[in-house]
């Protein structure tokens, strides 16, 4: 006889009740006032008097793993299962032979349509998860739990899940709950679909259950609808009008493959909470929406039937007749029109009204998501975080190979940030999440980081390879299968050795968990990777990972010692760095970190750089930029005066370089004179600075008449661009003086040796 006790599956007001206890963090009864000592040792708090005094109500917090269990049980209450366990003593048989044979049961849903089994794991601080043994366990008793299941429940579909909270789940466990079909909840799916209850109401049960069951039939669903046949933009297309409610639960809004495994926090992108309640209030007031829902049923190629009617229009390309639809989870996906969908979700109107819709049938993935990104473009620009996530879908096939990497791109960059057992998790702004002091990085700066890298191949004319990825098997997702996994724990040993400096925040000077940081640790392993294939050292499409792993980490040493090491002062100058040369400036110091101490990496344009970078030639180039000045103006005013006569400031100068001179030099004398001071000092002159002088020398005839000679440089005598031109040194040379007022400016070579031939050039004049 089964020892499934089934008395414990509760359903309608019992249900509800329930609902009520479990809702509550804790746990409260009625005891025998004269044990109150004795239960306040046990954790028991006193909470109520009863008129009879012989009693008292007491309570206590309920253990973190049952409040766990208490939180999934609610979710799928929420999403309108309508049968649950009651309490945690629900026990199911799993052995036909030997009925005494029952294990526990943490969570027990049901609906009219399906069954769900929950096996809930809770720690109180985040640790890794060892589950094989479990997970095994559970394996072996699915026949039995499921043939029980279905005993009491029969013609439904059954699902089991392994639900966890502050467990850090292995690869190893993650696999086998994959091959063994049991899903997979995090924390971040928990949430997620409890947002997603908040979202679409009790509707949201129908996507749970379409990634759940996808493409599995709905029963009791009537699939027949009247529709008219048409064609468009090459395509077969049917416009009907359909209940919200029959759309709701065979529609989905993210495409679930290889390239997006864990759709959840793409789809909180897509679906906008403010909007839908904006758009459930309009229909709940009796408004509505004539322009139409578009979709793509999914059929797999088998088509749909169409049953023409018997009442034709001559000459028309249009036919009318009956559609029957997929009644499958997850067979429309709706390319535009989520909102005006998802906003009937527990409205009044969800099954008495209809709304139109134009559907294709399997129109290629890149077509549906390409359609979707052209509507809404014209309508209200697509977030460009949100693009990353859609390239990721949208690119993962097409026919140019460039676009297939960009997609990898995108989808690693994702997976760095919603990956449980990635450094990165919950550190990644993706799409339009908040960003808050513990999670600044984006996804684009990751994407941006691994463009920049070697890891994958580059494509020329007819998808040829112009060069080979050092992680690139030729295919997206053997590739990411090999890199990812590499990158991750290449990611976690620097989390391991560089722990308290990983968990700081931007306002604590960071120097990883920001884009910058992370972006350069990138390409320092890039760079490493890159000098260990050359040696041959490495051959990271073959060697398993943990053995190109290890190879690496001995790079990364000098690097972690560096980092946990910077003084607060250097993390400012460092992080003090802004514009396009930033992230070089990071990246550029990663890898000197490295070369310092590891004497045979020398990656390419390094000593360079640090030449240029090192300010070597600052105070040299300041020194040789005041005598140029000093002996140009000397010229200018010599000249002049021979040229113009007494006047030639006026006649001479620009009028606006004059005008600005002028009125310099009279601030500083009227300043002089408040302080009882005489002003004689003060010359127009004095206050024309290095980058007038190019104004000056070609204002006018002042070229042609006086100048040419003396300011055109011997090597530029033949410079094309006339007077412009050949004049610009005087340009360059004020652009080098005012960058170097920047505290963190330093003079590259090429500027120093600019302004140390035109110092020498002119020195040489008074020889």
């Amino acid at each position: 006889m089964s020892k499934t006790n089934w008395e414990n599956i509760v359903s309608d007001q019992e249900l509800n009740a329930v609902k009520a206890l479990r809702a509550k963090s804790y746990i409260q009864k009625k005891e025998r006032s004269v044990a109150l000592t004795e239960l306040e040792e046990e954790g028991w708090v006193k909470c109520r008097d009863y008129k009879n005094s012989k009693f008292i109500g007491v309570k206590k917090d309920k253990p973190f793993d049952e409040v766990f269990e208490d939180k999934v049980w609610l979710l799928f209450y929420n999403m309108g299962f309508t049968s649950l366990n009651k309490d945690r003593s629900f026990r199911m048989s799993y052995d036909v032979k030997n009925p005494d044979f029952s294990q526990q049961i943490d969570v027990f849903a049901v609906d009219d349509e399906t069954i769900l089994i929950v096996e809930c794991k809770s720690a109180e601080s985040l640790k890794n998860g060892n589950f094989k043994k479990p997970i095994e366990a559970l394996n072996s008793q699915i026949p039995g739990l499921k043939q029980e299941a279905l005993a009491r429940y029969p013609g439904r579909k059954i699902k089991f899940i392994w639900a966890t909270q502050n467990y850090q789940m292995s690869h190893a466990d993650l696999s086998k709950l994959e091959e063994w079909g049991i899903a997979y909840f995090s924390e971040t799916t928990i949430e997620y679909y409890n947002d997603l209850v908040k979202h679409l109401g009790s509707c949201a049960r129908f996507q749970l259950l379409g990634n759940l069951f996808a493409n599995k039939t709905i029963s009791n669903m009537d699939d027949k609808i009247p529709a008219i046949q048409g064609k468009m933009g090459g395509n077969t297309y049917y416009a009907f009008s359909i209940e919200p409610e029959k759309l709701l639960k065979i529609g989905y809004v993210l495409h679930r493959n290889e390239a997006n495994k864990n759709m959840m926090p793409t789809y909180q992108r897509l679906i906008k909470k403010k909007r839908l309640q904006e758009v459930r209030k309009f229909i709940n007031e009796g408004g509505y929406f004539p322009n139409s829902i578009i979709i793509s049923f999914d059929t797999g190629g088998k088509g749909l039937k169409f049953e023409q009617s018997q009442t034709r229009v001559e000459n028309s390309i249009s036919k009318l007749g009956i559609l029957r639809i997929p009644k499958k989870y997850r067979s429309a996906y709706i390319i535009d029109g989520q909102h005006r969908l998802y906003g009937y979700s527990d409205s009044n109107y969800a099954a008495t009204n209809t709304i139109p819709v134009v559907a294709f049938v399997d129109l290629a993935r890149e077509e549906q998501i390409k359609l979707f990104m052209d509507i809404n473009e014209n309508q209200k620009a697509v977030p460009k975080s949100l693009r990353v996530t859609l390239n990721a879908d949208m690119l993962w096939d097409s026919d140019d190979y460039n676009e297939r990497r960009q997609a990898l791109r995108s989808k690693i960059a994702q997976m760095l940030g919603e990956e449980e057992t990635s450094p990165l998790f919950n550190r990644v702004v993706i799409g339009e999440d908040e960003s808050s002091p513990t999670k600044s990085i984006t996804v684009e700066a990751l994407q941006s980081a691994l463009k920049k890298c070697h890891f994958f191949s580059t494509f020329g004319k007819k998808n040829s390879i112009t060069k080979d990825g050092s992680f690139d098997k030729g295919d997206n997702q053997q590739t990411c299968d090999l890199f990812y996994p590499f990158l991750e724990k290449c990611l976690l040993y620097i989390q391991e050795y560089a722990n308290s400096e990983w968990s700081k925040t931007d306002s604590e000077y960071a120097m990883i968990a920001m884009n910058r940081g992370i972006q350069a640790i990138i390409r320092v392993i890039d760079d490493v990777v890159e000098m260990l294939v050359q040696r041959g050292d490495i051959h990271p499409k073959t060697d398993p990972v943990g053995l190109v792993v290890k190879e690496v980490e001995y790079y990364l040493d000098p690097l972690i010692d560096y980092i946990n090491n910077l003084s607060t002062e250097d993390r400012k100058e460092l992080r003090g760095f802004f514009g396009g040369g930033a992230d070089t400036r990071f990246w550029r110091a990663y890898q000197k970190a490295i070369a310092d101490t590891r004497k045979d990496f020398n990656p390419e344009g390094l000593d360079e750089y640090w030449e240029n970078e090192a300010k070597t030639y600052n105070d040299v180039t300041r020194d040789y930029i005041r005598e140029i000045e000093l002996r140009v103006k000397s010229i200018i005013s010599d000249r002049l005066k021979s040229y113009h006569g007494p006047n030639w400031l006026v006649t001479g100068l620009p009028k606006t370089v004059y005008s600005n001179a002028k009125k310099e030099a009279d601030e500083q004398s009227y300043e002089l004179l408040l302080k009882g001071k005489s002003d004689a000092s003060i010359k127009i002159w004095d206050y024309v600075t290095l980058g007038d002088c190019k104004e000056i020398i070609i204002n006018g005839k002042n070229w042609s008449g006086i100048f040419e000679p003396i300011f055109t440089r011997p090597t530029e005598t033949k410079l094309p661009g006339g007077k412009h031109n050949k004049s610009d040194w005087l340009n360059q040379i004020s652009k080098i003086s005012s960058k170097l007022s920047r505290a963190n400016y330093s003079v590259p070579t090429d500027e120093y040796q600019l302004v140390k031939d035109v110092y020498d050039w002119l020195s040489d004049m008074d020889q």
